[in-house]
């Protein structure tokens, strides 16, 4: 993609031509900001509505203050309980998808966040933010029976954050542009 523009207006000329869109430019923070909602949205419906429609309609109709009783005694509130099962188990059980996937799924919004939240570029801001939502879909399942509670998610998803961060302060490193890069620190 061709860049345009001074280094703090950075724009990125149409990246689909050939969709027949008018020539138009797109800025890098809007880029940014599309990709990290629309993962955002597909994040929510792999975790949250994973399950068929007829399903989805089932537990709606069924809903009742039994539901969150019960959504307590399944829930996990152990930290580290349901990742030494999976490792225990790692035979029998999709303990290497559920593990992987839990940190995986949580790698872009480690990534994107800095690119679209200025202040997302600190750590601790991109862990609270990263925490809060993730919590807000632990207890979301826990309250609809959309899912299950369970400490040890919200443990591996807030990894998978870090690491993408990192990954967003390492290519930021190598830009040399970033206040963020310790290179940066040594010149000043």
């Amino acid at each position: 993609m061709k860049k345009v523009g001074s280094p703090e207006n950075q724009y990125i000329a149409n990246p689909f031509p050939e969709a027949g869109l008018p020539e138009a430019r797109f800025s890098a923070s809007r880029l940014a900001r599309a990709i990290l909602g629309l993962y955002l949205l597909l994040l929510i419906r792999v975790i949250v509505f994973k399950y068929p429609l007829e399903q989805m309609q089932a537990i709606v109709s069924g809903w009742s203050k039994e539901v969150i009783w019960q959504g307590m005694h399944t829930a996990n509130f152990t930290l580290f309980r349901t990742i030494r099962m999976y490792i225990r188990y790692a035979d029998r059980l999709n303990s290497f998808e559920n593990l992987v996937g839990n940190i995986v799924a949580f790698v872009p919004f480690g990534f994107f966040l800095p690119q679209v939240i200025r202040k997302g570029r600190r750590f601790w801001v991109m862990l609270l933010n990263a925490f809060v939502f993730v919590v807000g879909i632990e207890v979301f399942q826990l309250l609809s029976a959309f899912g299950a509670f369970d400490v040890d998610d919200i443990l591996l998803n807030c990894f998978g954050a870090v690491i993408g961060w990192g990954g967003a302060c390492v290519i930021d490193c190598y830009r040399l542009s970033s206040p963020y890069c310790p290179a940066n620190h040594r010149r000043r």
